[in-house]
């Protein structure tokens, strides 16, 4: 009986051992490999510094200097018991761990100074998307984004966007100052043709705007009344606004209307268009311009007529069928 019980404890401190040691090579893997949050936190894409941004400063063997700072507007950073400021913006994490490194040693702070500056948080490099689009935002540049990635971070275009998407961008001027760009790029060259050419990389700063598609209004004797939007030119014209709005109801007049703005007065020019001949096809199809009224008035003396004719015809069967009645 005592072997038996001696041989149990040696097996169950042998496995206490063994448990010990794995818990400790587990908690080690842990502190190597710290978690996807943690890793988001504290290492974002290495790029250049800007004014705003969120820097964390370490400095081995000296937890009193090291700390979080956040870029001031003029692009400078403070670190306590060194006497001037760093201009930080423009410069890369590893060219500022640099010249701290070199402020510690020169006003003899630390001997070896080892200094690590990582970005925690980007405010520098905004990226706007607004206009017609399904999820306007505002987003930080991290890493390698494109004008396609931006488009589909707002969720894509919506089914009233226009031709053109308008990319603006801050770029060197006269004598050095910032001057704004801005790009136009139509969106069939760029999403429905895939020129990869037009999918410009974006660093930020940009401004992406996608203005709505021009319109053309249709009202009348129509199945479907309502504003078309019209993205190409070749898109405008009567028989595909016809189209789009379903076709001509009945009684629909030979002769429809173009209500057309012009001049800087806004005023309306009514142009008489021959629709019973462009359906029959015996005159050529009018070309429709963005914000005209395209009107299809009802034939008034037609409809009447018919409506005569209708009572008359209704009125006769219950005659006929009343003298067949008074017979019998």
């Amino acid at each position: 009986m005592k072997i038996i019980r001696n041989v149990a404890f040696r097996a169950i401190g042998v496995n206490l051992v063994r448990f010990a040691f794995s818990s400790v090579l587990c908690l080690c893997a842990l502190a190597q490999n710290p978690s996807p949050q943690q890793m988001v936190l504290t290492n974002l894409p290495s790029q250049r510094i800007g004014a705003n941004d969120l820097l964390s400063i370490q400095i081995y063997g000296a937890p009193e200097l090291s700390r979080t700072v956040r870029v001031s507007q003029d692009g400078k950073i403070q670190i306590p018991m060194l006497k001037v400021g760093f201009l930080a913006d423009g410069k890369f994490p590893g060219e500022l761990e640099s010249v701290i490194s070199e402020a510690l040693a020169s006003e003899k702070i630390l001997v070896h100074p080892s200094v690590t500056v990582t970005i925690a948080e980007y405010v520098s490099r905004p990226i706007s998307v607004i206009g017609a689009v399904k999820q306007p935002l505002t987003f930080q540049a991290f890493g390698n984004v494109t004008l396609l990635d931006a488009l589909s971070r707002a969720g894509g275009l919506t089914t009233d966007a226009g031709s053109e998407i308008l990319l603006s961008r801050m770029q060197p001027g006269p004598e050095g100052k910032p001057a704004s760009l801005v790009l136009r790029i139509p969106v069939r060259q760029l999403i429905d043709l895939a020129d990869t050419a037009l999918n410009y990389p974006l660093r930020g700063g940009e401004e992406i705007r996608v203005p709505e598609a021009s319109k053309i209004f249709v009202v009348g004797n129509v199945k479907k009344p309502g504003a078309f939007p019209i993205r190409d030119s070749y898109d405008a014209t009567v028989l595909k606004l016809l189209a789009l709005s379903e076709g001509l109801m009945p009684f629909a007049t030979e002769e429809a209307y173009i209500y057309r703005r012009e001049g800087a007065a806004n005023g309306r020019n009514e142009i008489a268009i021959p629709l019973a001949k462009i359906m029959e096809r015996k005159s050529p199809d009018v070309p429709l311009l963005p914000n005209d009224v395209l009107y299809v008035p009802d034939n008034k003396r037609r409809r009447m007529t018919m409506t005569m004719v209708d009572r008359l015809v209704t009125f006769g069967v219950g005659t006929a069928s009343g003298m067949l009645v008074w017979r019998r």
